[in-house]
């Protein structure tokens, strides 16, 4: 059976404590080479097209459970991808969040608007741990974890290869005190610092603004290198990327309609530093 002999030898990403994602497609490449199965193959064996099998193999679309046993199947595996996909799925980290990492990295471009907090990746540590911590949630390890996390996209911005980075933020997001007075007059302030880099531009939408398309939540639109764009949309629970065509031109739209309703950047700088003199 076509990489049956493969089952044993990956059973050895299950002996950590923890699955992820990088592991799962490292799998599904192990057992289409085991099996000399090529993604145009696979597709047509499964009823997948090889855009969709390549999407998924370079983390750019995040595999479903009909997927990993479909695969399976093809390829003689014995269960072993849907037992690897449902150990993800369990993990502690938010392996739902791993596909959009990857998406991030390729990206030349991110587009991010948010109306409640300020966007994950221009947060200071304090403030994102106030953000994580909230409400008791998670321990002390996984907090540390989480904000470490958190923290380690910032190289995205700042690294040897910044991407172009566009932030849209609701004023009344700047305004919420977020772990205290002196957490939140430090998250102005490196947001004015992070400002008056020339890969970052900060807009705000002032709250006179009233009503605009898009402020019931936040979202983040991703420029890949050949052109295509990603949205990552954001809820209570998890994130989601999408990459349909009828769902990302939604979401530009949007996009422009909160960047239209936002001040230029140099007033938005001079709101953020008139705020975080404020505190």
């Amino acid at each position: 059976m076509p990489g049956a002999h493969h089952v044993e030898h990956s059973s050895a990403y299950m002996k950590g404590k923890y699955m992820n994602m990088d592991m799962w497609i490292r799998a599904l490449k192990a057992a289409r080479a085991s099996a000399q199965v090529s993604q145009e193959k696979l597709g047509a064996m499964i009823n997948y097209s090889p855009s969709t099998i390549a999407a998924i193999e370079t983390g750019r679309r995040r595999p479903t459970m009909d997927f990993a046993t479909d695969t399976d199947e093809a390829l003689g595996t014995g269960g072993l991808l849907a037992e690897l996909l449902e150990s993800a799925n369990r993990e502690k980290s938010p392996a739902w969040f791993a596909p959009w990492r990857r998406t991030e990295e390729r990206a030349n471009v991110l587009r991010t608007f948010e109306s409640s907090i300020i966007p994950g990746i221009l947060q200071t540590e304090d403030y994102a741990r106030a953000i994580i911590s909230a409400g008791g949630l998670h321990g002390p390890d996984e907090v540390a974890r989480l904000v470490a996390a958190r923290l380690d996209r910032q190289v995205l911005l700042t690294g040897e290869r910044p991407k172009r980075f566009i932030a849209v933020i609701d004023e009344f997001a700047l305004r919420r005190l977020i772990g205290g007075r002196e957490v939140a007059r430090a998250q102005l302030a490196h947001l004015r610092d992070l400002g008056g880099q020339p890969n970052i531009s900060l807009h705000v939408i002032p709250a006179d603004a009233g009503a605009y398309p898009g402020i019931a939540g936040g979202f983040v639109l991703a420029t890949l290198p050949e052109g295509d764009v990603v949205v990552y949309l954001e809820n209570a629970a998890a994130g989601q990327p999408v990459d349909r065509p009828d769902m990302v031109d939604m979401m530009q739209r949007k996009w422009d309609a909160v960047l239209g309703a936002a001040m230029p950047e140099h007033i938005s700088l001079a709101m953020i530093e008139k705020l975080a003199g404020e505190l």
